[in-house]
């Protein structure tokens, strides 16, 4: 925990709680020594014959291997996929397609400790998010488009309804087991069969999930799981009998997916990175304020593509702002991601742990003032204290580039017209945030903010039935909502 300290402000008084621990047990989570692909819905061995660790980043200690997808594994996949396409998925009435989604999403929900803890082993973020939002939101995501899988007519209607194909599917390792749902559940719903490749630090969840699919009576291919590096994501995005790719990750590599496919036919949709803005008015409730802040950058330790890591404070209200929100800062509990106590946990890999340092490191020889509460790191695994910079301009490369960790920048603005024209200044469009209580000026704000998702006095708060994504170069395509069946329907784009 970091320890308060004292403020300018009197009415502000720190807590001083002190906290038992509690620790989640892990007994619930039974994890393999190693694991094969999972290929026409049975383990497969790799061609390769090779497998890599994957690795709990609180402590360090290796949790299993996993094996390492070549060419020829792609390609059993792909067939096994255009198998069932062609097979019982594609064949089976729309109705008892729905009754599969139903029953996956009542046994993540049923399972979903399990989960949890797999995630928080496996990823390094506190349990709590685990428990409360991740698992909750991937069972929610598979009965929302359940509900949806045999009315898509009404959908849509005029609009061409048929499935695509076999669909090819990339995910990060920042949400594993939500990023599975949004993914594979919109392309189930629509018809479609699915090889998907989970990230290289985080596969557990999908191979958990690959076998769930099995208890649920899936038939056999229409799900598939290969795991590996960005070489394996390659094969799979290059194979010539995938009909559509579906890629969330940095903007970087969703560049070169996007220049492989050129002139391929093939669908393609991208969730890529941001650099989402956070604006505090200076009418905005301030304590609520600083909630949503954390929230904002701290949720996951800032491993967020919607991450408010730009934050623009309008001058009146920015000194209160700041004693407010070092004291936050201070109150914030980093450690062990398995006690339900802890508000930041682990960062994912030391090459994740390298980048937010390095770019911390530039932030300063840069000259923006750095803030870091006295924090008490763990001595194993890969940690970062939550860090403020003020005295931040608009040319620093952590007010442009994304940081993707616990790292938040801060502005001020003067008018409503100066804050859209900083928040507007970067080449993103993911989402963003305004805090005040005049209506007309958060409708002003939204109309004018380019981004594709704008909360308004909240953030981070998402819906099975809501719409997320982005444009420029935070991607093309939506996920959540009927408007996520469209990338998998011939009708749609």
């Amino acid at each position: 925990m970091c320890p308060s300290e004292p403020v300018k402000h009197p009415e502000i008084v720190p807590t001083g709680l002190d906290y038992v621990t509690s620790v989640e047990s892990t007994e619930v989570v039974s994890i393999q020594e190693n694991y094969d692909l999972w290929i026409d819905g049975a383990p497969t061995k790799p061609s390769t014959n090779r497998y890599f660790q994957t690795v709990n980043p609180a402590t360090e200690e290796a949790l299993s291997r996993v094996a390492e997808g070549g060419r020829k594994d792609v390609q059993k996949a792909v067939e096994a996929a255009r198998k069932a396409y062609n097979g019982a998925w594609g064949k089976m009435q729309k109705s008892e397609r729905a009754k599969y989604l139903y029953r996956i999403a009542r046994m993540l929900a049923e399972r979903s400790r399990e989960f949890a803890v797999l995630e928080t082993l496996d990823g390094g973020k506190p349990i709590k998010e685990s428990r409360d939002f991740d698992l909750p939101m991937s069972s929610a995501h598979f009965f929302y488009y359940a509900g949806w899988a045999d009315k898509l007519e009404y959908a849509f209607p005029g609009l061409g309804t048929d499935s695509i194909g076999v669909v090819g599917q990339i995910i990060p390792w920042n949400f594993p087991m939500l990023m599975v749902a949004w993914k594979v559940a919109p392309a189930l719903a629509a018809g479609n069969t699915v090889v998907l490749k989970p990230a290289e630090t985080t596969p557990l969840s999908a191979l958990a999930f690959a076998r769930l699919t099995a208890e649920a009576g899936l038939p056999p291919g229409t799900v598939n799981i290969i795991t590996g590096d960005g070489r394996t994501g390659a094969e799979l995005v290059e194979h010539p009998d995938v009909d559509k790719v579906a890629f969330t990750g940095s903007t970087e590599v969703g560049k070169q997916i996007q220049h492989r496919l050129a002139g391929s036919g093939k669908r393609l949709t991208l969730e890529l990175g941001g650099k989402a803005p956070h604006i505090i008015f200076d009418d905005a409730p301030l304590d609520q304020a600083i909630e949503g802040i954390v929230n904002g950058i701290f949720f996951n330790q800032g491993h967020v593509c919607c991450a408010g890591s730009r934050l623009l404070v309008q001058e009146s209200v920015f000194d209160a702002l700041m004693d407010r929100l070092k004291l936050r800062l201070r109150s914030l509990r980093v450690g062990d991601p398995l006690d339900k106590n802890t508000d930041v946990g682990a960062i994912n890999s030391p090459a994740q742990l390298d980048k937010i340092t390095r770019l911390v490191e530039i932030g300063q020889a840069e000259g923006a003032t750095m803030y870091q509460p006295p924090c008490e790191l763990p001595e194993r695994g890969y940690w970062f204290t939550p860090t403020l910079f003020t005295g931040v301009s608009q040319s620093h490369r952590i007010a442009s580039e994304e940081i993707f960790g616990p790292v938040l920048s801060i502005m001020t603005f003067r008018t409503p017209a100066e804050a859209v024209e900083k928040a507007n200044n970067t080449p993103y469009g993911l989402s963003a945030g305004v805090w005040t209580t005049k209506g007309s000026r958060i409708l002003w704000m939204a109309d004018r903010l380019a981004a594709g998702v704008v909360w308004a006095n909240t953030y981070n708060k998402f819906d099975p039935g809501s719409p997320f994504g982005g444009y420029r170069e935070s991607g093309f395509g939506r996920e959540g909502g009927r408007h996520g069946l469209l990338p998998y329907l011939e009708g749609g784009w």
